[in-house]
């Protein structure tokens, strides 16, 4: 990652030495009334990775590109990975 992101080596590893790292598991269920759906607030992901399993083909995950949120066509049964803030920081 550290290659990609065309960062020194180890810089990566030195900036979350002393950080304590968690992770998280959601499960969205597909809702019965979708037209009834309100949704989460636009935000972007302050961790450092966010691992999306796309296991349907309802769409629902958009990006912020040249100031307008877009929504991403899913490819069913694959897996996103979202750079967040942290790590939007170090490049």
């Amino acid at each position: 990652m550290e290659k990609a992101l065309k960062v020194e080596p180890n810089e990566m590893l030195e900036s979350f030495d002393d950080i304590n790292q968690s992770m998280r598991f959601n499960y969205y269920p597909p809702c019965p009334q979708p037209e009834n759906v309100i949704g989460l607030n636009p935000h972007s992901d302050a961790a450092a990775l966010t691992i999306l399993l796309q296991a349907s083909d309802i769409e629902g995950l958009q990006i912020r590109k040249d100031g307008q949120w877009i929504s991403i066509k899913p490819l069913t049964n694959a897996f996103v990975i979202n750079i967040g803030d942290i790590l939007e920081v170090i490049d």
